[in-house]
C-alpha cells in the first residue's frame, strides 16, 4: 500500500532513449524493474492541453484546453500562456483529492494552467515585469509567501535558463530543489512536478540529436539524485514513483505561415505603425492562431465583427460547426489543401473526429506534416516585423514561438529565422514514434489500465492510487 505518490510529467521522454543504460540509468531501471507502457497523448499533443487530459480524464472537447492559447473572439485578443485553472472546464484531480480525501495534501510545481488551483501548495513561474521592460524573477506561490521562503534558501527561480537561449539544466534542478525542500518540510502526499528540460534541445537541434540526447543523459542524472533524497526519508516504502512523457518530437525541416497565407489572399489585414506591420484582428475576415504543428483558424462570422458573449460565445451554426461565412470557410479550406506542409485541414463539424469540437477552437484547424510546423509571421519583409518579434515576448504574440530559442547574445535580439527549428510536436499520433511512456515504481497501479494509454487513462491512475473512483 502506498502513502505518497510522485508524479513527473516529463515531454519529450521516449521510450527509445530508455534502452541504452549507459544513456540514462535510472530511467532503464525503471523501465525494466518497474512498470511500464507506452503512453499515447491526445491531439493536440502540446503541453497545456495534455496535462489538462491527464489532470481531468477527458479531452480539449470537455475540459476546453484547445492549445497552450485561446482567441477570446468578444475582444479579439489572443492569450498564451494564462496560467490561470479556472480555463479548464472541468474538476481537476486537486479538486477530487481536496474533496474527497481532505486529510491528504498535495503540491505542484510548475504545471501549467495551475494558478489557483485546489492544491495545498503550488509554485509556478511568474516574473514581475517593469515599467522599463525589465523582468524580474519571481513565482505565483500558495499559500502566500511560500516562495518568499524557498527563494530565501534556494535563490531564485532561474527564468533565464526555463525558456530561452540559455534553457538548461539550471531550472530543472531548481525545480527539483524545490520539490524536495517542500517534502522535507511538508511531507505532500501527492507531488506533481513538471519538468520541460527534454523540450529544449529537442526543439533546438532535433530529437535524434547529440545534444538532445546528452539533455537525457542530464535528466537522468538530476532524476536519480532527486530520487535518492526521497528514499532517505521515513516511510519512503510505501512511496511510489509515476513518470509521464507528455509527448514525443519528430525532426523538421522548415514551417508552415498560415497567416502569410490569408494575407496574399486578401484574407488577413494588417495595421502599419511606426513603420511595423501589426495583425489587425478586427479587420481580417481570417487569421490563425498557431501552436507548434496545430494551427487554429478563426474567421470573421458575416463580414462584421466577432460574435459577442464571452470566449464560449458560439458564433452562428452553419454547416453544423462554428463557421460564420461559408463562403469564407470553403474559400480559407481550400487555400491550404493547396498548400505544401498541411498534412489535414479539419473543418467545422469534422472536427468532431478530432475531440476538438469545442466553442474555443477555431473555425478551422490545420495540422503540419510531422516534419513541418506552424509559424505565426504575418509579414514579408523582416524589416517591417513588430518589435515584439525579435524578443522573447510569450504573451504578444498570437502563436507559440520556438524561434525565441535562437535569440542572439548579447544583441538579445531573435533572428527571425523559422528554419532553425529542428523538432517540433502537436500533430495526431499516427507512427509509434510519436508516443511516449509511462514509468512507474509500482506496476500494481497500472492494473485495469489499457496498454498502450492513453494520456486521459492517466487520471484514472492517480485516483485509483489514493482510492478515488475515477
Amino acid at each position: 500500500m502506498i502513502d505518497r505518490l510522485i508524479f513527473l510529467s516529463v515531454p519529450g521522454l521516449r521510450q527509445r532513449d530508455l534502452r541504452d543504460p549507459k544513456l540514462a540509468p535510472h530511467l532503464h531501471e525503471l523501465w525494466c524493474r518497474g512498470g511500464g507502457v507506452e503512453l499515447t497523448p491526445s491531439f493536440p499533443c502540446v503541453t497545456s492541453p495534455v496535462q489538462a487530459n491527464m489532470l481531468t480524464g477527458v479531452g480539449p472537447r470537455e475540459h476546453g484546453v484547445i492549445a497552450n492559447g485561446f482567441y477570446h473572439r468578444e475582444r479579439g485578443q489572443v492569450d498564451f500562456w494564462v496560467g490561470r485553472h479556472d480555463v479548464i472546464c472541468r474538476p481537476t484531480f486537486f479538486t477530487r483529492l481536496a474533496r474527497e480525501r481532505p486529510e491528504l495534501t498535495s503540491a505542484v510545481w510548475h504545471a501549467q494552467n495551475i494558478k489557483g488551483a485546489d492544491a495545498t501548495s503550488i509554485v509556478t513561474p511568474s516574473p514581475i515585469h517593469e515599467p522599463d521592460g525589465r523582468t524580474l524573477p519571481w513565482c505565483y506561490s500558495k499559500p502566500e509567501g511560500l516562495y518568499a521562503a524557498m527563494a530565501a534558501d534556494l535563490g531564485h527561480f532561474p527564468l533565464q535558463h526555463y525558456w530561452g537561449p540559455l534553457a538548461g539544466i539550471e531550472s530543472t534542478r531548481w525545480i527539483l530543489d524545490g520539490a524536495w525542500w517542500l517534502a522535507r518540510r511538508h511531507a505532500p502526499h501527492f507531488q506533481y512536478v513538471y519538468i520541460p528540460h527534454l523540450d529544449y534541445a529537442g526543439q533546438k537541434y532535433g530529437p535524434d540529436s547529440p545534444e538532445a540526447l546528452r539533455a537525457v543523459g542530464e535528466f537522468d542524472v538530476a532524476l536519480g539524485e532527486f530520487m535518492r533524497r526521497y528514499a532517505e526519508l521515513p516511510g519512503a516504502e510505501r512511496m511510489a514513483w509515476v513518470l509521464a512523457g507528455e509527448y514525443a518530437m519528430t525532426a523538421v525541416n522548415g514551417a508552415v505561415f498560415p497567416n502569410r497565407v490569408l494575407r496574399r489572399a486578401g484574407l488577413l489585414k494588417v495595421k502599419v505603425e511606426g513603420g511595423c506591420e501589426y495583425l489587425d484582428v478586427a479587420g481580417s475576415a481570417a487569421f490563425a492562431m498557431v501552436d507548434h504543428q496545430v494551427a487554429h483558424v478563426f474567421v470573421r462570422p458575416g463580414g462584421g465583427a466577432m460574435p459577442e458573449g464571452g470566449q464560449d460565445a458560439r458564433p452562428p451554426k452553419v454547416r453544423g460547426g462554428q463557421d460564420a461565412c461559408p463562403p469564407v470557410v470553403d474559400l480559407v479550406a481550400e487555400l491550404f489543401r493547396d498548400e505544401p506542409g498541411v498534412a489535414e485541414v479539419v473543418v467545422g463539424p469534422e472536427r468532431a473526429a478530432l475531440g476538438m469540437d469545442n466553442p474555443r477552437s477555431g473555425d478551422m484547424i490545420l495540422i503540419s506534416r510531422p516534419d513541418k510546423w506552424f509559424a505565426y509571421y504575418w509579414w514579408e519583409d523582416d524589416a517591417v516585423a513588430p518589435p515584439f518579434a525579435r524578443t522573447v515576448d510569450i504573451h504578444a504574440k498570437p502563436g507559440y514561438d520556438p524561434v525565441e530559442l535562437f535569440v542572439k547574445l548579447p544583441e538579445r535580439t531573435i533572428p527571425l529565422d523559422a528554419s532553425l527549428v529542428k523538432g517540433s510536436h502537436g500533430a495526431p499520433v499516427v507512427e509509434p514514434g510519436q508516443r511516449t511512456v509511462l514509468l512507474t515504481t509500482h506496476p500494481e497501479l497500472l492494473e485495469g489500465l489499457p496498454s498502450p494509454m492513453r494520456d486521459t487513462d492517466v487520471y484514472g491512475l492517480l485516483c485509483g492510487a489514493f482510492g478515488l473512483r475515477s
